[in-house]
């Protein structure tokens, strides 16, 4: 039997006569992985604040299971100027933060009351290790430097240092509002790995797909302010959703063909109505409601007329670009061919923006050169997005650029029709850009770059904050396109489904062309690895002064040189030296009759010698290894 974590019955959520969610009703039990997946604008980062207690809610009820200790990743982390990374993780309080400030509010007590209650609740919280765990998650985030203020951090590094703030606490659910957002691939892979590994009962909204088949176990979609519960991962949501759709439509097609028949009967001898069956009356008006329902169709249509590009794109020969120490191209050359579609990637820091800003010239190289060919006219969708004047109606935005779309096959579109295409209806093109989404601002961003005909595009980050569904479309849109494409991107499904090959970007201007998709990529990685591990160990070390006696070509065993076995004994002496402090330390602590400052230094050695211990242990471990 699952223990129900959280149970939403019947939420509804509206801004003025916006609403967001209506009704809506669904539970989350211990160990469930739920990914959450709605259009743009349907309030999934609402839901999740609402469900967190930072927004209120029009009604409904929201029941959490006693005690539960729950870590919130909002979208967008904001936290006071002035904290470093390291005091920002403990800023927003958890159960063991809490802990830790009761235990120094105790230690600043006269008499020091509860202490050894307080004391068994911190071992039992491992309370004394939560600032080393607070650096190790750091450190694995690449977050190295705890001393940076926070108002100096980039987004994606604010956004780690909340995911590890969420992290350090080992709460026994997670809520995490697009967590792969900001990360490279590597860290992508690396909270994958932790999520899958963790215990943690988990409810997330994210648009990374493989993200979601390899961490959920269930997917909650709301569509059309409905839930929809499907009990698998994002390939079985996939087919059943579809599953779903279909039912859906064909019931609407029998219920129009119904509808006008009974419509007829209705409107036949009005004079008569109160003899007609009342129960037939009262069925029409529920088939009405049937009816008149739209037929879904996801399928956004992208077929833009690209403008004709020649065979020359661009040429880039011996081009160096630097910031400082820190090497961006160093005599790159490459060829672009018509119609290739290429994918860089690599982790933060290497240079991939600056590379897609020096080939729209928004930055110039230090030396070498860029030929881009007459016939390029870019469309570049940048990381930084566009920003619109928030007092616009979405409708004049997209006028300010073309009243008419030409498409494929000659037809054309006007704007407001192209914008329907692009899950814009009529209602919405008549609000202000103030009142959309962040998600819906980027796919009017996106609107605006394919709109301008370009048959060179460069898209930097599409993927972040676009639905799943605008993200199909424009899938299926690249790999029809008559041009060429260079993308960045971090969602590893985006990138195998549109590159032909990749540009790996290592750092320091080291950047190596991979023939394949991104997937393809890192199989080879992982066995590239795995072959200079093994070279590695392979190989014959250089013998030293103490060991070349001990060289063996019988193929034994390598035995403990004498200084690895008085190593041993020290070890194995140390250790039973800091067990047997460690125990005089814990019953000083559980005594109750040592002084503040006493209590104070205790604790900190404490700590220290748990440190000192796992250090010794790993070393005895290994040296146990070794034969006598």
């Amino acid at each position: 039997m699952l223990i129900p974590y959280l149970q939403v019955d019947g939420l509804t959520k509206s801004f003025g006569d916006l609403v967001l969610f209506s009704g809506i009703s669904f539970g989350v039990a211990q160990g469930q992985r739920v990914g959450l997946i709605a259009r743009n604008g349907a309030g999934k980062s609402t839901l999740l604040d609402v469900l967190a207690g930072i927004e209120g809610h029009d009604e409904g009820s929201i029941v959490y299971k006693n005690d539960l200790r729950v870590g919130y990743l909002r979208q967008r982390p904001v936290y006071p100027e002035g904290l470093t990374v390291l005091e920002a993780c403990f800023h927003e309080t958890n159960d063991t933060l809490q802990l830790i400030r009761e235990y120094e509010q105790c230690l600043e007590t006269p008499g020091t009351p509860g202490l050894d209650v307080l004391l068994d609740r911190m071992e039992h919280a491992d309370a004394w290790n939560y600032e080393q765990r607070a650096k190790q998650i750091l450190s694995s985030l690449h977050i190295t430097d705890y001393n940076q203020k926070v108002e100096t951090l980039s987004g994606g590094q604010l956004k780690r240092v909340a995911l590890a703030n969420v992290l350090i606490g080992n709460p026994d659910m997670l809520i995490l509002d697009e967590p792969t957002n900001h990360l490279d691939l590597p860290l992508i892979e690396w909270l994958e790995d932790y999520l899958t590994r963790s215990t943690a009962t988990l409810l997330m909204v994210t648009h990374d797909r493989y993200f979601l088949d390899n961490v959920c176990n269930e997917i909650i979609e709301i569509d059309d302010h409905t839930v929809y519960s499907y009990k698998g991962n994002y390939s079985y949501y996939l087919e059943k959703r579809e599953e779903r759709i279909e039912a859906r439509n064909t019931e609407i097609v029998r219920a129009n063909n119904l509808y006008r028949t009974e419509l007829e009967w209705m409107r036949r001898m009005p004079q008569a109505r109160g003899h007609k069956a009342r129960y037939r009356e009262e069925a029409f008006y529920e088939l009405e409601k049937v009816a008149k329902q739209r037929v879904a169709n996801d399928r956004v249509q992208l077929n833009v007329k690209s403008s004709y590009i020649g065979s020359k794109i661009f040429e880039a020969d011996e081009l160096s670009l630097r910031f400082g120490d820190r090497c961006i191209l160093d005599k790159f050359s490459y060829i672009f061919s018509r119609y290739e579609k290429l994918g860089i990637v690599g982790d933060n820091g290497t240079g991939k923006s600056s590379f897609l800003k020096l080939l729209m010239g928004q930055i110039a190289p230090d030396s070498g050169r860029l030929d881009i060919g007459e016939t390029v006219r870019f469309g570049y969708y940048s990381q930084e997005g566009l920003k619109f004047d928030e007092q616009m109606k979405v409708i004049d935005v997209a006028r300010e650029i073309a009243e008419v779309i030409p498409m494929a096959g000659g037809k054309q579109l006007t704007a407001s029709q192209f914008l329907q295409h692009f899950l814009f209806p009529p209602e919405k093109q008549h609000s202000y850009v103030y009142k959309l989404s962040g998600g819906e601002c980027r796919r009017l961003y996106l609107c605006t770059v394919l709109m301008r005909n370009p048959n060179f595009l460069i898209l930097d980050e599409p993927t972040n904050d676009l639905d799943i569904l605008t993200l199909q479309v424009l899938e299926e849109y690249l790999r029809d396109f008559a041009g060429c494409v260079i993308v960045v991107s971090h969602d590893r499904y985006f990138m195998d489904k549109i590159v032909d090959h990749l540009l790996v970007f290592n750092g320091q201007g080291d950047i190596r062309d991979f023939p394949g998709n991104y997937t393809q990529y890192r199989t080879w990685k992982e066995l590239d690895d795995e072959r200079k591990a093994e070279e590695k160990n392979a190989k014959p070390q250089k013998p030293t002064e103490q060991t070349k006696s001990y060289k063996s070509v019988d193929n034994k065993p390598k035995k403990k040189t004498f200084k690895e076995r008085q190593e041993f004994a020290a070890v194995e002496q140390a250790i039973a030296d800091l067990e047997a402090e460690k125990v005089a330390i814990e019953e000083a602590l559980c005594t109750g009759t040592l002084a503040a400052d006493e209590l104070t230094a205790k604790s900190i050695r404490l700590s220290a010698l748990n440190e000192e211990l796992d250090e010794k242990t790993m070393r005895w471990l290994e040296l146990s290894e070794i034969p006598d």
